[in-house]
């Protein structure tokens, strides 16, 4: 379980710095293409940064069907908790479990729709060209219009990222089960930093700081 942890943070982690890379390197060239510096701005007008917006937006749609994943089992979505932490604690929990496999139910449709979508938008194509069978009577199935990808690897994310979902919906249900816990993100921690002495004074904690 903590090997799917790590590439689901890592996935992230990758998409997100990546994007924002992409994003900085594109207005970067965007604004120096139109300084007129000899040999260089010539240079810059030939290199084609037309498909970095479309592959940005492809990107961030992966982060966010992953990162919603990664809320869940992290308990950093936002939820209206007043009402039903007035409950008693056994009706607490059954409205808890519900929501939770509601939670569940919902992103495995999702999942088992994009499923069908994808298959039906050329992955069954792509799929039978690469076991050899015969593919005469399919179509490949659209493209994106700057980088020329198949359709149905940027729709990937949607089976993918609410699969998992769904998956983390399940994990977080059996875990209050068995515990009675929810995960919970607190805002304050800092991933990273090592937790020393809770003095409210960090000037206390140095050396000839304040007594």
């Amino acid at each position: 379980m903590k090997v799917l942890d790590y590439l689901e943070e890592w996935l992230i982690a990758f998409l997100m710095g990546s994007a924002t890379l992409i994003i900085f390197l594109a207005v970067l060239h965007r604004y120096l293409s139109g300084v007129a510096i000899p040999g260089l701005q010539d240079w810059l007008i030939s290199i084609d940064f037309s498909w970095a917006q479309e592959l940005c937006i492809i990107m961030f749609v992966w982060m966010a069907k992953f990162g919603a994943a990664y809320g869940v089992r992290t308990g950093i979505h936002v939820g209206v908790d007043v009402l039903i932490n007035r409950l008693t604690p056994d009706v607490r929990g059954r409205f808890v479990i519900f929501g939770l496999l509601a939670g569940a139910l919902f992103t495995g449709v999702v999942a088992s729709f994009g499923a069908v979508f994808v298959w039906e938008n050329g992955f069954h194509f792509a799929l039978f060209s690469f076991l050899g069978l015969d593919i005469s009577a399919m179509s490949s199935g659209p493209t994106t219009p700057d980088l020329d990808w198949p359709t149905w690897v940027v729709y990937s994310a949607i089976p993918l990222g609410s699969s998992l979902m769904c998956f983390r919906f399940l994990q977080v249900t059996v875990n209050f089960v068995k515990t009675g816990d929810l995960p919970h993100h607190d805002h304050s921690h800092v991933d990273g930093l090592e937790e020393g002495n809770d003095s409210p004074h960090p000037a206390e904690n140095l050396p000839g700081g304040a007594k």
